[in-house]
């Protein structure tokens, strides 16, 4: 009976045992499962988005991205005070309108470095040096955050917030002062593009850009042409006859924004 008794029980153990270790060696395969299928999801949205943006035109491209991403921008401008005009031409020019290698795999939209501060994920590209530190972010929504948190908390940045909100132009240089980047023409390139898509509308309400539409249409010439001026720009003559640069530069057959004293162009 004893015997009996024994048998039962090292039975009844073996049984416990033998159904603990097959719970414990599912788990981890599961979890391990869902592991790699939320990668392959993220990887496939990467893979979709990048033959997305190949499928366009450089200039197609760009527009997307001001779509895209101006709401942000000008959330970003109401909350931390810097032009919604400048964070979009940024985002651009760093990007390559979204479709960079950076900005299509880490989600950096702005090519901050990670520094020593940095405590999230991160990823290695070439850039001034081989293989340098690039921050990495869950989505784009982190990055434009980023940028904002990146330009108010450090010293170097404060006297931007001294200048005018809509003075992209000083904006543009103080960026470059403050050693944002290293190209020497990087001023240039945000004016541009800002100036190019009419970005600077972003930085101001809707009243303040009609009631520049009426002043422009008052003061705006019936003749055609207009001779360039010391000191006009393409957005100056833009605002005066109420008209994108964009249209200007496509009437008069610009390649750049350039312009000289003298220089008679269609309106």
């Amino acid at each position: 009976m004893k015997v009996l008794i024994r048998k039962k029980l090292i039975i009844c153990i073996v049984l416990s045992l033998s159904l603990s270790s097959c719970s414990i060696i599912k788990f981890p395969f599961k979890a391990v499962k869902k592991v790699s299928k939320s990668n392959a999801i993220k990887k496939n949205k990467t893979v979709q988005l990048e033959r997305f943006l190949k499928n366009m035109s450089g200039e197609e491209r760009k527009r997307w991205y001001i779509k895209t991403y101006s709401k942000t921008a000008v959330e970003q401008m109401k909350k931390n005070k810097i032009p919604a005009s400048i964070i979009l031409a940024q985002g651009l020019v760093e990007s390559g309108a979204g479709a960079s290698n950076l900005a299509l795999k880490s989600n950096n939209h702005f090519g901050i470095k990670c520094h020593q501060d940095w405590r999230g994920k991160k990823v290695y590209h070439d850039d001034d040096k081989k293989d340098e530190c690039f921050r990495k972010y869950k989505n784009p929504l982190e990055s434009y955050k980023d940028h904002s948190e990146f330009l108010t908390t450090r010293g170097r940045y404060s006297f931007l917030f001294r200048l005018p909100i809509k003075d992209y132009k000083s904006w543009s240089n103080g960026l470059k002062k403050a050693g944002y980047a290293t190209d020497p023409s990087y001023p240039e390139k945000l004016i541009s593009v800002i100036e190019r898509y009419d970005l600077w509308k972003f930085d101001g309400s809707k009243k303040e850009i009609s009631k520049n539409k009426k002043e422009a249409k008052k003061s705006s010439k019936d003749d055609s042409n207009y001779i360039v001026k010391k000191g006009d720009t393409l957005y100056s003559i833009s605002k005066k006859y109420n008209i994108s640069v964009d249209k200007i530069m496509k009437k008069n057959n610009l390649k750049t924004n350039n312009i000289s004293v003298g220089q008679k162009l269609k309106i």
